[in-house]
């Protein structure tokens, strides 16, 4: 299936007195500008955009996951995690009641499914599996606690994409909440909380301690028709929210919560997976906002599970240290068809950045990025390389990935440090990368573009940039966009 085409029509976003104000500063700082090429600015930087703090529900959006998923099906049978002897104290472990609820649960998924209520209250547990034909809502007021014992994260065995586990050799701690092999499932509710408590965690990897890589808040594998929406996640130990070897997944009106300094918390990391739409997410983050994997190294490229057709749009986040949305670098098994629009990212180290290496083998392909706002981002757009990071002594340095159509349109930076830097490969295909109306503003005068081993296009962009991009062999197919 092709990518959806991006939208240019910024205009169409209904304003709000936060965006007008926004709009209004953006105007105040332009109109203090008075280095003679700003007659070169594109039209379009006038639009009205959403800013942080808007209401970017998807009911207010004409575009919505609703291709990817239906509606939220009825449960035949609903309980309360008390009914299995749950206690919501903070204090009393509910491992086995959560185990028992599944359990019992089970019995009902292919007679109409079942709902598992979790109701106001602390509700300290260890990991669980969740099953096929069901719901997991926890109500108003409701907090899934992690617990602070790594015994109640089992080890389970490494992804065969990645080999070993991400950080360690061997296997990997499981995720607090866990599926493999399931169907039609709802994670969702008023709102509620599931907090990793992640700090334990963090100082593990800070103290060089880990034995073995951290679990996820919530990974999903081998699994199709999910629906994850309008609850809080907070404090994840390591990636929070992971389908892997995914198909057909929405991750909506979800906030994503973690201290700006913990490490590897990437918010949303759908990988190796096809058919998935992410929107109207806020997330602070000590990595990634949202990350596109399918893969490392040569455990990637001989599973060969591309990530494609998926959707990012309306999502609003920080991170000091990373992206807003990165395309890599895990990314042998391939990745094509991914949309993303509407994104809006502040204080952050990069906004959008696609990241490869020796090594990586794999492709990425027909890339659409729209409609970008970026407030005191250092370095708004990169294509990045070296990271030298390897899962054993088995990767190829010939393999070498491959980078064409990449399609970059309406991104308005204001105060950022570095003009956009694009570091292709010796020996790799960079090609067909395509710029449109592209304005980074708070840039020293002698700042330019930085391009190695790319080629495409680049019209209406500011401050000008590298030859590279004026390619006229791409002019065409650039066009065409």
């Amino acid at each position: 299936m092709d990518a959806e085409k991006p939208s240019i029509l910024v205009s169409s976003i209904k304003p709000t007195w936060a965006s007008l104000l926004l709009l209004f500063t953006i105007m105040l700082v332009l109109s203090y500008q008075t280095f003679s090429t700003m007659a070169g600015l594109p039209t379009w930087v006038g639009s009205i955009w959403p800013a942080a703090g808007s209401d970017t529900r998807s009911d207010h959006h004409p575009s919505t996951c609703s291709g990817f998923f239906g509606g939220v099906p009825k449960r035949k049978v609903v309980m309360s995690i008390e009914a299995f002897g749950g206690v919501g104290d903070g204090a009393t472990s509910n491992t086995e009641a959560f185990r028992r609820a599944i359990l019992h649960m089970q019995r009902f998924g292919e007679s109409g499914g079942a709902q598992l209520n979790v109701p106001k209250g602390r509700w300290l547990t260890g990991s669980f599996n969740l099953t096929s034909n069901f719901t997991l809502f926890l109500e108003e007021g409701a907090v899934i606690l992690g617990s602070q014992d790594p015994k109640q994260w089992p080890i389970i065995e490494p992804l065969p994409s990645y080999g070993r586990g991400r950080e360690r050799l061997g296997g990997r701690h499981i995720s607090l909440i866990h599926g493999d092999g399931l169907t039609n499932v709802v994670i969702t509710g008023n709102n509620g909380t599931i907090d990793g408590q992640g700090k334990m965690w963090w100082e593990l990897w800070w103290n060089r301690t880990l034995e073995h890589t951290r679990g996820h808040l919530l990974e999903l594998m081998n699994s199709q028709n999910i629906l994850i929406s309008n609850l809080t996640f907070l404090n994840s130990p390591f990636w929070t929210i992971h389908p892997v070897y995914c198909s057909n997944v929405v991750i909506k009106d979800m906030t994503i919560l973690a201290p700006l300094n913990a490490p590897n918390t990437d918010g949303i990391d759908p990988d190796s997976s096809t058919n998935v739409c992410i929107e109207d997410c806020y997330i602070e983050s000590g990595d990634d906002l949202v990350a596109v994997k399918s893969g490392w190294d040569h455990y990637g490229i001989k599973m060969a599970r591309p990530s494609s057709n998926i959707i990012v749009r309306r999502v609003h986040g920080t991170t000091p240290t990373c992206s807003g949305v990165g395309i890599g670098s895990e990314m042998s098994g391939g990745i094509s068809n991914v949309t993303i629009e509407d994104l809006h990212v502040w204080d952050s180290a990069a906004g959008v950045r696609i990241k490869t290496d020796k090594g990586r083998g794999g492709y990425i392909a027909n890339i659409s990025i729209s409609n970008i706002l970026m407030e005191r981002v250092k370095a708004p757009i990169m294509f990045s390389r070296g990271a030298n990071d390897h899962p054993d002594k088995g990767w190829d340095p010939k393999a070498v990935p491959q980078v064409k159509g990449i399609f970059i349109s309406n991104v308005f930076s204001l105060n950022s440090t570095k003009a956009p830097e694009l570091r292709g490969i010796e020996g790799a295909s960079f090609e067909r990368i395509c710029f449109k109306n592209v304005t980074v503003l708070g840039l020293a005068p002698s700042a330019a573009w930085h391009c190695e081993f790319v080629s495409g296009f680049a019209n209406g962009v500011f401050p000008a940039a590298c030859p590279q991009l004026q390619d006229m062999d791409a002019f065409d197919w650039c066009l065409q966009r």
